[in-house]
This record gives C-alpha cells, structure tokens and sequence, in this order.
C-alpha cells in the first residue's frame, strides 16, 4: 500500500488523421488532458480522457483546481472510494460532461497505478475473458465521403480481415442513405457486417422511416438515431424495428444506462470509458448490461479500449478510429483484423514521453505535491 505524493496535470490537442463529419458535428481537433499520479513507492499511472475540439480548459481547470488537490495523501489502491469522493465533492456539477471527463483522467491513471504496481496488464487485472476481439472500421465511413470512397474503404478493410464498417448517415434525404449503404451492401457481400451511425440526427418519424430501409440491407445496428436523452422514443422505435439499437456514447452515469436497459431501448451498449468517468464506472456498466444479455461495443478510445473488452465475455467488437498515433512508441497490436491487448502491465498504451511532452500544451501544465 502506498500514498499518492504527486499529481501532475497536462494537455494535447491532436489533430485527426483524416477529415471527420458526422450529421451534427465536424471532428476538427481532439483536446487531450492527462493525469500523471505517483505514489510513496515511486511509481506511477498515467490516465487520460478527451474532447471534441471544445471543453479541454474547462475539463483542465476542475482537474486542477478541485479534483488533484483531493488527491494528495490518499490511499492509491482504494480506487473506488476515491471515484465515489471526486465525485461527490463535484456534486454541483454531476451528471455531466465536464465532471465525467476529469473523472475519467484521474480513474484511469489509478487503474495504470495499479496494474503496474501488480505486474499486470489492465484486461487480465479486470478478469482476461479473452485475449483478442474483432475489429470493425469507422474511419472511412464519414459523412462528406462520397459513395465510391466508401466502397473502396469497405473493401480494402475487408481485405485486412476486418469483420465490418461503420457508415454515418444522416444525408438530406433518405435516397442518398439508401444510396451508399447499397452501393457498400453490394460490394461487399451478406457476411460482411455494415453498422450505421445517425448522431442523434433524427426524430422518431423519420428514424422508423430509414429504419426500414436499415432492415432491407441487413444493417448490423443503428446507433444513436435520436436524441440520447429521450430513453423512451429509443424503446419505442426499438419495439418497431429488427435491426438493434446502439446508444451510450453520449450518456454519463450508470443510471443513464439502467433506464435504457430497463425499458427496452438499448439493444447495444457503447459505453465511453472517458465519458462515463474513467473505468471504475465503465465495468459496472459492463457488468449491468451483461445481466441484461445485452453486449458492450465501446465508443471510440481503441487503444485503452481493447483492454476493456478483453476483460469482459460480452463485448463483440472494438471500434477502429486510430486516436493516439502521434503520442506513442508503437500502435495497438492487430492481426488479421483483430485487436490484440498488450500483456505489458498497465493501460498497455506505449507512451512516447518526448512526444507527450512535445504535444502539451504549456498554459495547461501543472503539478501538486505532497
């Protein structure tokens, strides 16, 4: 056992490899704050979380004006009681964005305390339900993407051995939706899955109407149609349609998805391990869905992740949007399209430290010590 003594704080802005539209929003910067935790012993974990381009100051001030100091002279392994204070401390600002995004930064870093001060990676410390998971790619999937892009983006991860492609929808009329997914439909066969993305685009009259056109094609699943906050107009266009309903990304407490689960309206869980508020949360909303035969496919952060869905038997896929590449030594570990965690104690994230320090942003850089 051992005290947390230092608490650093930092933030990166990385820019997207390639161009990012979905139906409600451009994908231009992702703003990146990290915590840096050690303890008595010497050693220590690095967490992080995200966002889209807007809120990182925000996220970085409650880090470091709140949260760290909270932190010093705690027992580093009770990781659980030091969740269930952060958050209670914050309660002012609890449920929501802010809050769980500072929560993620710090929960993650304690997990990487502590699997490194075990000797073991996070997958096996969470349970090691399997040591690999199928992939499927978002990243040439976006909305601007014309269709002959998309078909070839399909075919080429087809080609690697990934087993499905996420297509954003969302186009002006219904035709041009129907258009594409075809068009990819036909290019690649029956067996290849197509998921379909509508950020939250729709009104339940127009999500059963494409929801029709989702069933002739055999899509995978539908995700986000409407809102996330209207849990019952998800249940109901559930109840309408063959073809499941994905939700999660944009929910931010367990409750959020109990209510989902409850009534019917998650088909699919896509819980965010940043957006939940770091990975104390994410497992017991992994565990909940579990007792629901519901199965987890996690929105976005492959690299950390692939080390949650191999901990857990009901969680099919890992979503590909490369994310880290210009902050780490080496890229996730895939073969024949699937992700393989890293039995490297901790996150199993490499970590290039001349290049986290090289990102950072120096207006945000801080530290707290005992």
């Amino acid at each position: 056992m051992a005290r947390i003594t230092r608490v650093e704080m930092f933030m990166a802005d990385l820019q997207p490899k390639v161009k990012r539209v979905d139906a409600i929003q451009s994908f231009v910067s992702q703003e990146t704050p990290f915590v840096r935790i050690s303890d008595s012993d010497g050693v220590s974990g690095l967490g992080y979380s995200y966002t889209i381009g807007q809120g990182g100051p925000a996220v970085m001030s409650l880090l470091q004006k709140t949260l760290a100091p909270q932190l010093i002279g705690r027992e580093a392994e009770e990781i659980g009681r030091i969740w269930r204070d952060l958050l209670f401390s914050t309660h002012a600002t609890a449920v929501g964005a802010i809050t769980s995004l500072a929560l993620a930064a710090v929960d993650t870093a304690l997990w990487d305390l502590r699997c490194k001060r075990a000797g073991l990676p996070l997958w096996r410390m969470l349970g090691g339900a399997k040591d690999s998971v199928p992939m499927y790619t978002t990243e040439g999937g976006w909305l601007h993407i014309p269709t002959e892009d998309l078909v070839e983006d399909a075919l080429a991860a087809q080609s690697k051995g990934f087993a499905g492609s996420k297509i954003k929808i969302g186009r002006p009329h219904l035709s041009e939706d129907r258009a594409r997914l075809k068009a990819v439909r036909e290019a690649v066969g029956d067996s290849y899955e197509i998921m379909v993305d509508a950020n939250q685009c729709f009104s339940r009259a127009e999500a059963t109407r494409r929801a029709k056109v989702l069933e002739e094609l055999n899509i995978g699943w539908f995700e986000e149609p409407m809102p996330a906050d209207d849990v019952m107009e998800h249940a109901r266009l559930a109840a309408s349609t063959s073809v499941p309903i994905a939700v999660g990304e944009s929910m931010y407490s367990l409750s959020q998805f109990k209510d989902y689960l409850v009534a019917g309206g998650a088909s699919i869980v896509q819980v965010d391990v940043a957006r939940i508020g770091g990975i104390t949360p994410w497992m017991k909303v992994a565990h909940l869905a579990e007792a629901h035969n519901v199965p987890v496919c996690p929105h976005f952060l492959m690299e950390l992740h692939v080390s949650l869905v191999c901990a857990i038997p009901n969680a099919p896929w890992l979503e590909y949007i490369p994310q880290l590449d210009s902050l780490t030594a080496s890229a996730m570990h895939m073969e024949n399209g699937r992700a393989i965690p890293s039995n490297v104690p901790g996150l199993g994230i490499d970590w290039d430290d001349d290049k986290l320090a090289a990102a950072s942003i120096t207006t945000f850089n801080s530290e707290i010590s005992a």
